[in-house]
């Protein structure tokens, strides 16, 4: 894979992920627990996501051959997925959902590296369809390596950011962590339109620029 390649692998997966926006709901998940409790239920829920997403990226596609579904059908489903998360994140309808989702789960789950850590908040619906996508389109072992890496290096941030989120939260306050948000939105947006086009050049609409 070139550079230009690895950063848009690392830049798709940084902004699906999104470890900036799933720091405040952590941190509101985890009000008045000890740091020591902090820090297990940040690793758990990173490990666990982890192992969600590497099951995907090396048997996604084969259950969707063994569905019918194929990946030019799957790019483009993908990148509408994706596109109304970057709606959500813009428009700041992510933040609402991820916040009711915290107090929900203060009530009724004192862990919550599983549910709502893991799965949905890192490993949702837009990290798996963007794992799918990028492993199915790595030509060879080095370039599975480098996705796989990539996929890694960014829940490594995510951990990361998550044992540092007293800080975070003093550092940046509200509207710092919203302004970034809006950012990853936007580029997020851009990458779901290139997904849908891909996937539309593949069924033969329209011809490859350049």
């Amino acid at each position: 894979m070139d550079i230009a390649l690895l950063i848009a692998t690392f830049t798709t997966l940084f902004v699906v992920i999104d470890p900036v926006g799933t720091t405040p709901v952590f941190i509101a998940l985890t009000r008045g627990m000890p740091a020591k409790m902090k820090r297990a239920i940040a690793l758990r829920s990173c490990l666990i996501a982890a192992a969600i997403l590497s099951l995907f990226a090396f048997a996604g596609e084969a259950v969707l051959s063994f569905i019918g579904i194929t990946m030019p059908a799957f790019r483009i489903a993908g990148g509408l997925l994706l596109f109304l998360t970057a709606l959500d994140m813009l428009f700041e309808r992510r933040t609402k959902r991820r916040a009711d989702q915290a107090h929900g789960a203060e009530e009724d789950m004192p862990d919550p590296s599983v549910f709502p850590m893991a799965i949905p908040l890192l490993a949702g619906p837009g990290a798996i369809t963007s794992v799918i996508l990028l492993t199915s389109e790595a030509r060879d072992a080095l370039a599975l390596a480098s996705v796989m890496g990539m996929l890694f290096g960014v829940l490594l941030i995510a951990l990361l950011l998550l044992l540092a989120s007293g800080w975070i939260e003093r550092a940046l306050g509200k509207i710092g962590i919203t302004v970034i948000t809006r950012l990853l939105g936007l580029l997020l947006a851009a990458l779901s339109v290139q997904f849908v086009a891909d996937g539309l050049l593949a069924f033969g609409f329209g011809t490859p620029p350049g």
